[in-house]
């Protein structure tokens, strides 16, 4: 399965848009927002748990990155309220749930080799930028802007965002929460803030790294 896999091409998603699929786990559904493979895959996907839902236990081989957007997600060592961040790295196991149901944005097998850091984020109310996780190789941050202003992103890697509040107009849309996009390195992001200001997931780095980890066949 390839969705979005040229990672060459720009991509915005107004995920609104998406129908849920769902996962091989009873009342877990995805929004596929990038795929290379099958159930064991390179993605980004939008995961939804229903109240009440769990996944079976598992490890991850090429890493897990996960931010909560809504509800809370759990797993036998803790719960995480929307807005926490953390990183799974290779060779981390749980057992994921929800009690009262979630909104995941996931990362999967875009690990570099040696990334072994693992990291929880609880949420944090901050004004500015918040660095979320940054090793030089790729920097994670929590971004606000106020109403109407502009957003002048430069891109030397490759760029990665998701909309958690607001709206962002770009390129004649406006795309409000959960909607996702990805710029390869050189094509910077030239947007504006709506009438409520945004809030937005920033991940800077490249969109494929030299030494991601390889799917085993």
């Amino acid at each position: 399965m390839r969705i979005n896999a040229n990672l060459a091409l720009p991509v915005t998603i107004d995920t609104e848009t998406m129908d849920w699929v769902p996962s091989p786990a009873p009342g877990v559904d995805r929004k596929m927002l990038y795929r290379e493979g099958e159930e064991v895959a390179r993605a980004t996907s939008l995961v939804r748990y229903a109240p009440g839902s769990a996944f079976p236990e598992h490890t991850h081989a090429g890493g897990e990155e996960i931010l909560v957007l809504g509800g809370t997600f759990q797993d036998e060592h803790g719960d995480y309220p929307a807005g926490c961040y953390f990183r799974n790295p290779p060779g981390t196991a749980h057992s994921p749930a929800s009690e009262e149901g979630c909104t995941l944005l996931v990362r999967l097998w875009q690990f570099r080799a040696g990334d072994a850091q693992q990291i929880v984020r609880p949420p944090e109310n901050v004004l500015g930028p918040r660095v979320l996780f940054d090793d030089g190789a790729e920097r994670v941050t929590l971004e606000r802007r106020d109403p109407h202003i502009p957003i002048i992103l430069d891109n030397a890697r490759g760029l990665e965002l998701m909309v958690l509040a607001g709206a962002l107009r770009l390129e004649g849309l406006t795309l409000g929460p959960q909607a996702w996009l990805r710029r390869p390195a050189g094509q910077g992001i030239t947007a504006r803030s709506g009438a409520d200001g945004v809030t937005f997931w920033l991940k800077d780095a490249p969109l494929q790294h030299d030494d991601v980890l390889t799917i085993p066949e």
